[in-house]
């Protein structure tokens, strides 16, 4: 029971019943339509913990509710329709619509944001985010510059994605990357292999970042060699002049355009070399073989993205960053370690 001597919060009230802070908002307002069904017996319970209570609604915070638009907005920063990304991104959308009509909210995708240098940008003549409630920002690399203004000019949002500090926290959904990468290094290590490389450029976006820290420290701690190369046409001759085993790729692009390549080579893919993929496709790439690695959790991210913007709207206390984990993948491209 909250102490007596502060107000009860919709946060208490979830935490007593069980309920998200979604679902005690919806029964707060009385709402239940085709778009928001909430169970009886969920509703019962959430109604007798007001009663028992006596949870008042702060009516300055209901009045704002009232007048908000019930728009939410996605703004990406990168195209994610092209049928090279399509895939990529779709399950991220998916799982953003599904908890927006959840809640009874609709979207608005901000696609006319002006490019410079490649990029969309926010902030240009106008900030036209500020037609939704609140937005979710989508894409593998945000600008720091934006992220900041965001915060200092109190513009809700959420980031799809873990990323760093900005003038101040921002509030994000993330796969966790180090946790899964780490998992991969040491399964590779209890099958024997003691030269590993990683694949990828292992900075820039937080997700590349998050990534090669996972792997390094994995290393460190299995006591084994770790190899940093960078993806391009000399990859596969530096893996072999460094005696390298397994092969951990950060882009799964590239490890198939890798495995293919040794198998050109005259190389058995995985029992002369082994290979993890760590992530999805982010861009076209043709293979048959079954990679192992694993899968980020991306409509997952994006049901949760919703839920915390939903917070952020109603100035809720709670986690405002979290980090998911991904799904591990067996798949057929990790062999136990040629002697």
């Amino acid at each position: 029971m909250p102490s007596s001597s502060r107000r009860v919060t919709q946060q208490d009230i979830a935490r007593m019943t069980g309920v998200s802070q979604t679902t005690v908002s919806i029964v707060l307002n009385e709402r239940d339509d085709a778009a928001v069904r909430i169970a009886p017996e969920t509703r019962e319970k959430v109604l007798a913990a007001i009663r028992r209570t006596g949870y008042v609604a702060d009516p300055i915070a209901r009045r704002l509710a009232a007048q908000r638009n019930r728009f939410l907005g996605v703004f990406t920063y990168e195209p994610v329709f092209p049928a090279g990304l399509g895939d990529f991104y779709h399950p991220f959308l998916v799982g953003i619509e599904e908890c927006a009509e959840r809640i009874g909210c609709d979207l608005l995708l901000f696609t006319s944001a002006p490019v410079v240098d490649g990029r969309r940008r926010i902030f240009s003549q106008d900030n036209r985010l500020r037609l939704a409630d609140g937005c979710i920002l989508l894409g593998r690399w945000l600008d720091p510059e934006e992220l900041a203004r965001l915060i200092a000019e109190g513009q809700p949002f959420v980031s799809v994605g873990r990323r760093d500090d900005a003038g101040g926290p921002v509030p994000y959904v993330g796969a966790d990357y180090p946790a899964a990468t780490a998992a991969q290094v040491r399964r590779a290590a209890e099958l024997g292999h003691r030269r590993i490389a990683y694949v990828g450029e292992g900075g820039g976006p937080e997700s590349h970042a998050d990534r090669f820290r996972g792997f390094t420290t994995a290393v460190a701690g299995a006591g084994i060699t770790g190899i940093h190369i960078k993806p391009g046409k000399e990859a596969l001759n530096e893996l072999i002049k460094q005696r390298v085993t397994a092969v951990f790729v950060e882009e799964f692009a590239d490890g198939a355009q890798l495995a293919d390549e040794a198998v050109r080579r005259g190389l058995r893919v995985p029992e002369d070399l082994s290979f993890v993929a760590l992530g999805d496709p982010t861009r076209p790439a043709s293979t048959d073989l079954d990679f192992t690695g694993y899968r980020i959790p991306r409509r997952e991210m994006g049901w949760q993205a919703v839920e915390v913007l939903s917070a952020v709207l109603e100035g809720a206390d709670g986690d405002r960053q979290r980090l998911l984990p991904c799904e591990p993948v067996t798949g057929a491209t990790l062999a136990v370690a040629r002697a």
